[in-house]
């Protein structure tokens, strides 16, 4: 893997974004430097990610899972029937009412040259040739599948995990997000990228599944979060994954498909 570490302070507009004028762009720096937490060979911000994006190069692939505009908060459980999670574990909040908007879906797809973003099916993306498929072997009224939208050089895959309430594969906690994704699924996702990507970004970290699976793989992390809450539990776990003993870091995809499908 080619070290990329992510320039942080080094300013860059985005194509097609409106730059920042010179004059805020210190005072951004400062701001940035506060929302700032740094875990080894991981970089978080505290932070909203349209702030963060045009400030931020370096990073070689985006993987990452924004709200799709379902609103998921409204509703009294995540899952259903006797598998549901009550939603009293998740704060009430907004942040899934509506799609991210388009210009900002843009910046998210021009922050690194590869990306990989679950729930590209609720927006307006290029044709891709690999849509990586989550089948979730779910049971009752929530989707069979997720689908993450790639600019990948490959063929569809598909990866059967279960995860069905409180029923889950290997008996992986849950609980931090109501839209936490399993580690073994981002494993799976950042397994299908390039062998020489090194640095990870995800604009919206949520509980930090996906650093935790880029700490796993020995891979660096950018993550970004504006909700303190779920920041302080993604910089928990991150912390924590750091303590575990590294196995099986540079798994392929076969191997770990192997390794998951029941």
């Amino acid at each position: 893997m080619t070290d990329t570490t992510p320039d942080l302070f080094s300013y860059r507009a985005v194509p097609e974004a409106e730059p920042y004028p010179e004059a805020i762009i210190d005072p951004l720096r400062e701001r940035l430097e506060r929302a700032k937490v740094v875990i080894r060979d991981c970089t978080l911000y505290n932070e909203d990610c349209r702030f963060v994006l045009p400030m931020l190069r370096g990073a070689d692939a985006v993987v990452t899972d924004p709200p799709y505009g379902i609103n998921i908060g409204a509703r009294a459980s995540v899952g259903s029937g006797s598998k549901a999670i009550p939603a009293r574990r998740f704060a009430l909040a907004d942040w899934d009412k509506q799609p991210i908007a388009p210009e900002l879906m843009d910046m998210v797809r021009e922050a690194a040259p590869w990306q990989i973003i679950f729930g590209g099916n609720y927006y307006a993306m290029p044709p891709s040739s690999c849509w990586l498929v989550w089948d979730k072997l779910n049971t009752g009224d929530f989707a069979d599948c997720e689908l993450a939208w790639t600019n990948l050089k490959k063929a569809v895959r598909r990866i059967q995990y279960r995860w069905n309430g409180f029923v889950r594969q290997n008996n992986e906690p849950r609980g931090d997000h109501p839209t936490q994704k399993p580690i073994g699924v981002m494993k799976w996702c950042i397994g299908h990228l390039p062998d020489d990507v090194c640095t990870i970004l995800d604009p919206f970290m949520g509980s930090g599944t996906t650093g935790v699976a880029a700490v796993i793989m020995g891979r660096k992390f950018v993550g970004i979060e504006r909700d303190k809450a779920f920041f302080d539990i993604a910089c928990r776990r991150i912390d924590e994954a750091y303590a575990q003993p590294r196995l099986d870091l540079v798994d392929s995809p076969a191997a770990m498909q192997n390794k998951l499908e029941l």
